[in-house]
């Protein structure tokens, strides 16, 4: 259940029904008359309110020759607009109590503020300003060049495993490019970044028919709507945005790579496979599956590979790992897993063993006891994972984004809970084979090796 900082980085009262057999989340939506689609969702149980912006770009966007530029873009959009200088966004929402921040994702870029619920316009104007007019000049993309660069050699190229998961991992799991390259992108590809690429990257992406506004929390809809309609209401439109072709090849080829880190005290490996569509019924039984596999301290991992042969120390695995999880999971994508293991044992032995616990799933399937364990687990995950009105805003957003319907938010767990043993089975024999599994084992180097990229 567990994945990788999302991207190398959880029972309210009021309107929230949270009842053993009730799970609404009440909300409207509606569109503004230049594309932009707003969701509200009240919850006055709380005086804090959220607003959130997802747009509809990420990473798999990304032209070649521009790698690391929605990455880039989420750090201009803190560079200050046409009313709000360089700084005041963050003075602004900070010193009224509140935070904020962004981030990248393969598919989406999204920025939040959390707020007092009487600044709900402060948050409302600060992002329709820089959506209107973000300040884009040279000396802010020299600047955030640089700032880029210095996370990446601090949150990354001297992290343990990080190069290994965001550079090496994805040439191994996709052909596609738009899927394989860097969700961080190279130096050489930031250096080649001018303003005119970046100002003709604002007006196709950061325009409001690309963007989902979702205000969560303690509000009033009627003060609401007039705000939206007031700060975004004549925003022009342009053209949508034409996105690239994602697909991967339908044949799938193994591949098994060794990755050698000199920041690594202890070897991992990575396992891989091309996972099912978005909503599909194979969908919601692979990840009723992670959580029999990973879910708490009585999932199988814990008790057979960690405690029982005691050849694995830590794991994570998702639908979407590294960068997303079975909520913004949008294929083609994976169920990885990545795991953490003791130097007494080889990486392949350490692949055996989790291959082994895949194999009794389909021989032997899952009991009715075990069955009830896991999604006792899931919907109790996934309730407290909704407890706050940033959590609730993210989740409709992205439903919003990636769907077309925020309802998901109310309806799927239904689905989820749905899944029936021998549908657990059947994804488990047509997914999670050796004939379409990919394998990075990050084994530790000298410190004079640099990390394989």
């Amino acid at each position: 259940m567990k994945w990788f900082g999302r991207a190398l980085a959880v029972l309210c009262a009021g309107g929230i029904m949270l009842a053993a057999t009730d799970f609404q989340i009440p909300f409207k939506k509606y569109t503004l008359k230049n594309g932009m689609r707003v969701i509200l969702a009240p919850d006055n149980s709380v005086p804090v309110v959220t607003v959130y912006v997802i747009y509809g770009v990420g990473a798999r966007s990304e032209e070649k020759g521009r790698t690391g530029f929605a990455h880039l873009f989420e750090h201009m959009m803190f560079q200050g607009s046409a009313n709000a200088p360089k700084g005041q966004h963050f003075k602004l929402v900070e010193s009224n109590g509140g935070n904020l921040n962004g981030s990248t994702h393969p598919d989406f870029t999204d920025y939040f503020n959390i707020l007092p619920s009487n600044k709900l316009a402060l948050g409302l104007w600060l992002e329709s300003d820089r959506m209107r007019a973000l300040n884009i000049t040279e000396e802010n993309l020299q600047n955030q060049k640089e700032a880029v660069k210095q996370e990446r050699r601090l949150s990354f190229d001297n992290q343990p495993y990080a190069t290994a998961v965001v550079d090496v991992w994805p040439q191994i799991a996709f052909q596609n490019w738009q899927n394989s390259h860097s969700l961080i992108g190279s130096f050489e590809d930031l250096e080649a970044a001018t303003v005119d690429d970046v100002a003709r990257f604002f007006k196709t992406y950061y325009a409001p028919n690309n963007a989902v506004l979702v205000i969560s929390g303690d509000f009033q809809e009627r003060e609401a709507r007039r705000l939206i309609d007031a700060y975004f209401g004549d925003i022009p439109s342009q053209p949508q945005p034409q996105h690239p072709d994602l697909s991967e090849p339908a044949e799938v080829k193994p591949r098994t790579e060794v990755s050698k880190d000199p920041l690594a005290q202890v070897p991992a490996v990575i396992i891989g496979f091309p996972g099912p569509p978005r909503r599909s019924p194979d969908y919601y039984a692979l990840a009723m599956l992670d959580v029999l596999l990973t879910g708490g301290d009585s999932s199988r991992f814990q008790q057979n590979l960690v405690k029982g042969k005691q050849s694995v120390i830590q794991y994570e695995a998702n639908l979407g790992w590294p960068f997303a999880a079975f909520t913004d999971y949008k294929d083609p994508g994976h169920y990885a897993m990545f795991l953490l293991y003791n130097p007494a044992f080889k990486g392949s032995q350490v692949v055996q063993h989790a291959q082994e616990e895949l194999e009794k799933i389909q021989k032997e399937g899952v009991d009715a006891k075990e069955l009830n364990r896991v999604k006792t687990y899931f919907r109790a995950s996934m309730i407290a994972q909704l407890q706050s009105s940033l959590a609730r805003a993210r989740r409709l957003g992205q439903y919003e984004l990636l769907d077309g319907d925020p309802g998901y938010i109310n309806r799927e767990m239904e689905s989820f809970l749905a899944v029936t043993a021998e549908q657990i089975q059947a994804v488990a024999r047509k997914y999670l084979t050796p004939e379409r599994r990919f394998i990075l084992d990050i084994v530790p180097a000298p410190k004079t090796e640099k990390p394989k990229k």
